[in-house]
């Protein structure tokens, strides 16, 4: 007994300090939330359709082909983001329609979304509340300004990346068009018909384009479907969300209803889109100039003054001292 009262001996000497007691309980007190946090997400992935998860698993697997860990991180998350989805009709589709633009097409993309979005909004308060705030002494006002601001932070990440891949798909895909017109021009000049042709050009921008190349094999898989293909062509605009994928199924959707040379319609479509970016790189080069006044203004031409004029600047002032 007494080598272990020895040593517990400074552990109550420790115990004995009122601030080593108040660290301790405030460590005991957020691990404790940090439980039950836990044990209500568990709870609520419990609550929800064993059935109906199954279901959402295999109809992630049947899209994409692949048992990966993102048909598992969906199953995570699914569940509990499909009580944060919107109910109107309206804000839901506007998701979807957001997140196809984006690349994401699965079925289960909105309820991901929205799980995302809850576990950045809740874990990294409660990070901040168990890692940061017990161990590091801030004011009140401070800490809880904390764990607001990153409560919202994280509640804004998923939207703020949303909007980030929305864009950098749409400038892949226009960057890919023309050359998939080029080819689409020569593919219908050699005899082929719209869908073999764009199916063909999927095929061969696989590497060089693989954005534009996937929304093209997927009309190639809608139009073998029995999908139409004035049906496909507007799926292919909705889906993409791109002005210039927009103008070429409204020429190609026209060049149907009136019965005019479709090959001569995506020719005249080509030139016109090479006009166009054309047109779009010389505003760019125009608008150099005034975009370079502010850097050389404020950036190159006080140093420029101080090389210039250093120098005579210090003869002057040394001869003025010497008289």
């Amino acid at each position: 007994m007494e080598p272990l009262m020895q040593w517990l001996q400074p552990l109550s000497d420790r115990l004995d300090n009122p601030e080593t007691l108040q660290l301790v309980f405030a460590s005991l007190l957020g691990l404790a939330i940090f439980a039950l946090m836990v044990a209500l997400i568990f709870v609520v992935m419990g609550l929800s359709d064993p059935l109906r998860r199954r279901l959402h698993r295999l109809e992630a697997n049947g899209a994409d082909g692949t048992a990966s860990a993102d048909s598992g991180l969906r199953e995570w998350l699914g569940p509990m983001g499909e009580r944060l989805v919107p109910t109107e009709e309206e804000a839901r589709s506007r998701i979807a329609r957001e997140l196809r633009r984006a690349g994401k097409r699965s079925p289960g993309a909105v309820n991901v979304f929205f799980g995302v979005r809850l576990l950045l909004t809740v874990v990294p308060p409660l990070l901040l509340l168990i890692v940061v705030v017990p161990f590091v002494r801030l004011e009140p006002a401070v800490s809880v300004m904390l764990v607001a601001c990153s409560a919202v932070t994280g509640y804004l990440l998923p939207r703020f990346w949303l909007e980030r891949a929305i864009k950098r798909r749409t400038l892949l895909l226009r960057r890919g068009l023309p050359d998939a017109l080029d080819l689409l021009v020569v593919c219908s000049e050699a005899g082929l018909g719209l869908g073999a042709a764009i199916q063909r050009v999927a095929r061969d921008l696989e590497i060089s384009h693989p954005e534009l190349a996937d929304e093209l094999h997927l009309f190639g898989l809608q139009t073998r479907a029995g999908m139409d293909n004035k049906a496909a062509l507007r799926d292919l605009e909705e889906r993409t969300g791109v002005d210039d994928i927009r103008g070429l199924v409204t020429t190609l959707l026209q060049s149907m209803r009136f019965g005019t040379s479709i090959a001569m319609t995506l020719r005249i479509f080509a030139v016109e889109l090479r006009d166009k970016r054309t047109q779009e790189a010389e505003e760019k080069a125009a608008k150099v100039s005034t975009k370079m006044l502010f850097p050389l203004v404020f950036c190159i031409f006080p140093s420029f003054f101080v090389v210039a004029l250093g120098p005579p600047i210090l003869g002057a002032i040394a001869a003025l001292a010497g008289r």
